[in-house]
């Protein structure tokens, strides 16, 4: 199934609310930032601390047309957490870091409005 990033993407398929609680998406930290110039799009390499249940994990996120590696660093993101990790080149991406297209196509982060517990999970 090929998701769409635009606003006007119709609505996906019908799931189950335990389908929903499968995927675990939770909030981390942004320990590190560095560029990823190996990618093929451009991307930042990324370590995340999400608590002690979870730990620290890496992540490939294309999110350089809004972000700099310093103003990411320190800064909660929401993650999903238990997808098989993707090799992207010599990097192992371990999770999916999540946010939304602009009106430009750029991503936008989600992360809380206000800071909670590494490793707390969307609900």
């Amino acid at each position: 199934m090929h998701l769409s990033h635009a606003p006007d993407a119709p609505r996906g398929d019908e799931i189950g609310f335990d389908q929903f609680l499968a995927v675990d998406i939770r909030i981390g930290t942004v320990l590190s930032a560095e560029p990823f110039p190996e990618a093929r799009k451009p991307a930042f390499k990324l370590v995340i601390d999400f608590g002690p249940a979870i730990g620290v994990r890496k992540s490939s996120a294309q999110i350089t047309d809004r972000y700099t590696p310093e103003e990411l660093t320190g800064r909660q993101i929401a993650a999903v957490v238990n997808f098989p990790p993707r090799q992207i080149g010599k990097f192992m991406s371990e999770v999916l870091t999540l946010g939304f297209g602009d009106q430009a196509g750029a991503v936008i982060l989600f992360s809380p409005d206000h800071a909670v517990p590494n490793g707390s999970r969307l609900f």
